[in-house]
């Protein structure tokens, strides 16, 4: 008889630390909701959303001095290396801000279960009533995007794709103003997100019927021990790349972006632009290069195809686009495509660490310059809400030259004017392409480049250089949270346009040793 005892597994609570403090405090949220007052409630959740945020990422960078572990965490399903702490990092910062411009009230429906228009919402708005719930939801996702990011299987991959998606569909109908719109937002991307997750779900097991794993590092190795049973794995892997392509908004599965992103209240739609993105293509890479990097022979055409669909389909339509946010977000379905272009560049290892130096960057630049982009937009409204089209705009810098100025500046950003942080953003991953042997998908991304920068000085233009309207919109006074959003938009934009190199030396550390398995 053996009289061994068996140890438990352990967990180590220290790495798994910043996912933790999210999630206990959306939890402690829920509970606020359920027995605090209602006069209380948002007096708690601001300062417990900010500080569960701000103490994560202080956690997120105690465990990147302490020293990279050489292992996953969690036995083996979560992945702590320098790209997770990395992308842990950019999700923080950028989910403190989106919460300062979250909490402007005026943007959320006072009772989410009352009719439009009805007698119920009215009565709920004279009351004074707020969505409060909307900070444990954001928690909710944020952590989420934590364990998506950085899962080292594909069932806790599942896992943090559904928390990270399931508050999103609540928040997107939430918006005060044009309820209709923000309702039909949300039931289109549950609906689109619930196909997508099934194909994600599907590919997982036609996998694991391929490699009897769904570790990441136990799917690697099956590539070149198992034989005979190449249809599974390859339908599985393109399933797999259905689920994750639809996150990043790449074409053919970006036709949920513009619709969600105009529905949504601009709030949400500034932390789905940022956050989601940055969860999402940390996923993309570990399923691609980590698990599935001795295939790339079979995915990197397919890879080639979808980048530049997807630089083509979001450079073109969004010069026929008249909504600002659906602008917005046809740009943002263009800067998926070039990130691909980095995605394709896998290869030798140092290769390897320059794209994924290259997409880090990229993401973080992107982020800040997207929520200030969307916290401008909050500012600009007429008698119906936010001044959504295009020709409400006009004269806007007569009215408002800083605020005009701020915004061009923006899309000048997104364009990839020197002096910006998008275009050391578009060097850095098309110089990782061009060492990737993927010249022509650069070709591809400076044109596309040059067709966005069109539709950017559109809006310059229309601002600056057009009389504005006798009625046009006026421009609401931001709050504490909102300015201190667009300040630090700015301030990051700047910074890493003019002085770059501090941000891309973390990048490169984060790359270097790539990820563990």
């Amino acid at each position: 008889m053996n009289d061994a005892i068996i140890q438990p597994p352990t967990i180590e609570y220290a790495l798994l630390s910043p996912m933790l403090l999210v999630f206990g405090a959306a939890i402690i949220g829920v509970l606020i909701e359920a027995f605090a007052p209602r006069y209380l409630r948002k007096s708690i959740h601001m300062p417990l959303t900010l500080l569960a945020l701000v103490g994560a990422f202080l956690m997120t960078v105690l465990n990147a001095v302490n020293g990279l572990p050489d292992a996953p965490a969690a036995m083996g399903s979560v992945a702590v290396d320098g790209p997770s702490l990395f992308i842990w990092g950019i999700i923080l910062v950028l989910a403190v801000v989106s919460t300062l411009l979250i909490n402007d009230e005026e943007q959320f429906v006072a009772q989410a279960a009352a009719v439009p228009g009805s007698p119920d919402e009215e009565e709920a708005i004279l009351s004074g009533y707020a969505q409060t719930e909307v900070y444990p939801l954001l928690l909710f996702s944020v952590g989420g995007m934590l364990l998506f990011a950085s899962a080292n299987d594909l069932l806790i991959m599942f896992v943090g794709l559904e928390v990270m998606s399931l508050p999103l569909y609540l928040l997107c109908g939430l918006a005060r103003r044009r309820r209709l719109l923000s309702q039909e937002a949300s039931v289109k991307y549950f609906l689109l997100g619930a196909f997508s997750s099934a194909f994600f779900l599907y590919g997982m097991a036609l996998v694991y019927g391929y490699a009897g794993s769904v570790d990441l590092r136990a799917i690697s190795d099956s590539l070149s021990a198992v034989s005979g049973q190449e249809t599974l794995l390859l339908i599985g892997t393109a399933m797999l790349g259905i689920g994750l392509l639809f996150k990043i908004g790449a074409a053919p599965f970006q036709a949920w972006k513009p619709d969600v992103y105009q529905g949504a209240p601009t709030a949400v739609t500034a932390l789905m632009a940022s956050t989601v993105l940055v969860a999402a293509f940390g996923a993309v890479l570990r399923v691609f290069w980590v698990a599935l990097g001795g295939l790339e022979w079979n995915w990197k055409p397919v890879m080639w195809g979808v980048a530049i669909l997807t630089m083509i389909v979001g450079a073109i339509l969004a010069i026929t686009q008249t909504e600002i946010k659906r602008m917005l977000a046809y740009s943002s379905i263009a800067h998926a495509g070039f990130l691909l272009t980095g995605i394709v560049a896998v290869g030798a290892a140092e290769q390897n660490a320059q794209a994924l130096s290259a997409i880090l960057f990229y993401l973080t630049a992107y982020g800040f310059t997207t929520v200030g982009a969307f916290a401008v937009v909050t500012m600009v409204r007429d008698a119906g809400g936010e001044a959504g089209h295009l020709s409400r705009w006009a004269g806007l810098g007569k009215r408002s030259p800083v605020l005009a100025g701020i915004f061009a500046f923006f899309l000048l950003a997104f364009a990839g004017i020197p002096l910006t942080s998008g275009f050391f953003g578009k060097y850095a991953v098309f110089s990782a392409a061009v060492a990737g042997d993927a010249l022509p998908l650069v070709v591809v991304g400076v044109v596309s480049s040059a067709i966005a920068a069109f539709f950017y000085v559109r809006v310059i233009v229309l601002m600056f250089f057009s009389e504005p309207a006798a009625d046009g919109p006026s421009i609401a006074a931001p709050t504490v949270g909102t300015s201190a959003v667009v300040a630090l938009a700015a301030a990051a934009t700047v910074v890493l346009g003019i002085f770059p190199q501090p941000v891309l030396d973390l990048a490169d550390q984060a790359a270097s040793a790539l990820f563990i398995r």
